[in-house]
């Protein structure tokens, strides 16, 4: 039994070392983690329970038979993130380039159908140089049973990709699939087609990081969620996010021990918003201000910043926010802005997250480019999404709710729950000055009247408590009482039932 047993440490050693000890050393070199270091960081300490560390690759073309290295470039398992499961699997670059044979894509396939099965996430820290070429078609249908499981856990468990090397060709399409991509800055990057073929194909001169480094997806593509400056901290992050988010689709997220009062009155708000309607102010502000702490995970910070999405807490308890942003274009809506609130909203749906919406928007951003380049079809993605979301929705309109795109931001006729605005909400078709000057064309030559028109339209269209006559508002709040009023509207909506007709799906207008 000794001889067996020293035996099975000798292999698992092995197996541990990868491709090697001066491999390590050149991941190292590079300032980035293994496969395994990597997973201990992300998980909590003594948690990770491995599988098929002992799998090797199948080829014998161009002399493969002849290498084999335990674990075939990736190390596949659970763990818990403090004290939750969640199954991972982490591309080894020490072997074979973390290329993804017929095995390799086999053992991510096992945690994959394992996670749904048991209703935990996937957690997937992609290095890899793609397919492996020396497998041919076999590495191909890999990659495509990796898809397939993707598409199947999508709405089911939450899936998160940390891109934390290369990641190109058919690699990228797995964590397209997944709810998040992060990446870290200077050390990965994802492509379709590199640096080398575009110079051939197209005489484009450009660098790995220029056509698909972390700057480029999180500010450009908008293909990346977020992206950090090391290893190290996009695991932290990582566990940071995983902890807003429920296990599965018939999980509720945690709660977690809160130190704020639910009922804080906050006196700045009432000041927040300027005298000038012209004049911008920064809706972080009030974001991190309704928070349990100030705590807020922003997602996309980087891209589309006339609107934020994430995550906060409001008695513990996760909540999705949506807000226009003043300090962008106004907060105008546009077509980037509009897909980027659409998808992190149907997230929340999926995951019976709660979605708060905090609202200035004078419009949709007029423009050729933005006709051009659809936004139609893209605003008609985040008005679909906010129609067919059946969790709790409470909207706050602060000040500008203008034309179309007052309709898009979860309104009640949308089937918003609870609907409250502050005493600065100007809710109309247009501003005054553009409709006193359609409606009082002939005036235009009379700066006295057309004050007089404009002051007029203020007062009977601008005024929010028009909107609440009518019980398109439910409330007109005081600012510095929005947490409570938010935190109390939540609690009461914390039982909501609301079901869809039944259909096999919808026609979203991709």
């Amino acid at each position: 039994m000794s001889d067996i047993l020293q035996q099975l440490t000798a292999r698992r050693a092995e197996a541990k070392m990868g491709g090697g000890q001066a491999r390590i050393d050149a991941q190292h070199a590079k300032g980035k983690l293994t496969a395994r270091e990597r997973l201990e960081l992300l998980l909590d300490p003594e948690s990770f329970e491995e599988f098929d560390m002992f799998v090797k690759h199948r080829s014998t073309d161009f002399g493969m038979e002849k290498k084999h290295i335990p674990g075939d470039g990736v190390v596949t398992g659970w763990g818990t993130i403090n004290g939750r499961k969640t199954f991972v699997f982490a591309q080894d670059f020490t072997v074979f380039g973390g290329s993804l044979s017929e095995t390799h894509a086999q053992k991510i396939c096992k945690v994959q159908e394992m996670a749904m099965k048991q209703g935990a996430p996937i957690i997937g820290l992609q290095d890899s140089g793609g397919a492996r070429i020396q497998e041919g078609v076999a590495a191909l249908t890999g990659y495509t049973s990796v898809f397939q499981n993707n598409i199947m856990a999508s709405g089911v468990v939450p899936q998160i990709s940390v891109i934390m090397g290369p990641s190109a060709g058919g690699a990228v399409y797995s964590p397209a699939l997944t709810d998040f991509i992060f990446m870290v800055r200077d050390s990965s990057y994802m492509f379709l087609t590199g640096p080398d073929v575009l110079k051939t194909v197209t005489n484009e001169v450009v660098t790995s990081e220029e056509l698909g480094g972390a700057k480029t997806h999180t500010t450009k593509s908008s293909v990346a969620d977020g992206a950090f400056d090391n290893d190290m901290e996009a695991l932290a992050e990582i566990r940071r996010l995983f902890d807003f988010l429920p296990l599965n689709n018939r999980d509720r997220s945690p709660v977690r021990p809160f130190y704020d009062r639910h009922d804080r009155i906050d006196e700045s708000l009432d000041t927040l918003v300027p005298d000038n309607p012209n004049i911008p102010y920064d809706m972080h502000e009030l974001v991190r201000k309704v928070a349990d702490e100030g705590d807020f995970f922003e997602i996309q910070r980087d891209f589309a910043k006339n609107i934020l999405c994430g995550f906060v807490r409001i008695e513990g308890q996760t909540v999705g926010v949506v807000a226009n942003q003043p300090m962008v274009l106004a907060g105008c809506l546009d077509s980037d802005a509009s897909r980027k609130a659409a998808r992190f909203i149907r997230f929340c749906d999926c995951f019976e997250i709660p979605i708060l919406t905090l609202v200035d928007v004078p419009g949709f951003l007029p423009g050729t480019s933005q006709e051009f380049g659809g936004v139609i079809k893209h605003g008609a993605k985040l008005l679909y999404a906010y129609g067919e979301a059946t969790v709790p929705k409470v909207t706050v309109i602060t000040r500008k709710a203008y034309g179309g795109a007052y309709c898009v931001m979860a309104p009640k006729n949308l089937r918003g729950d609870l609907n409250y605005a502050w005493p600065t909400a100007q809710i109309a078709v247009m501003g005054a000055k553009g409709a006193v000057e359609i409606l009082h064309r002939k005036d235009l030559g009379d700066a006295d009247k057309i004050a007089k028109h404009t002051a007029d339209y203020e007062e009977m269209f601008l005024s929010p408590f028009r909107a609440a006559e009518r019980g398109y508002i439910d409330e007109v709040i005081q600012p510095r009482s929005t947490r409570k009023r938010v935190s109390r509207a939540l609690a009461l909506l914390k039982d909501k039932k609301l079901d869809n007709p039944w259909k096999k799906h919808g026609n979203l207008p991709l």
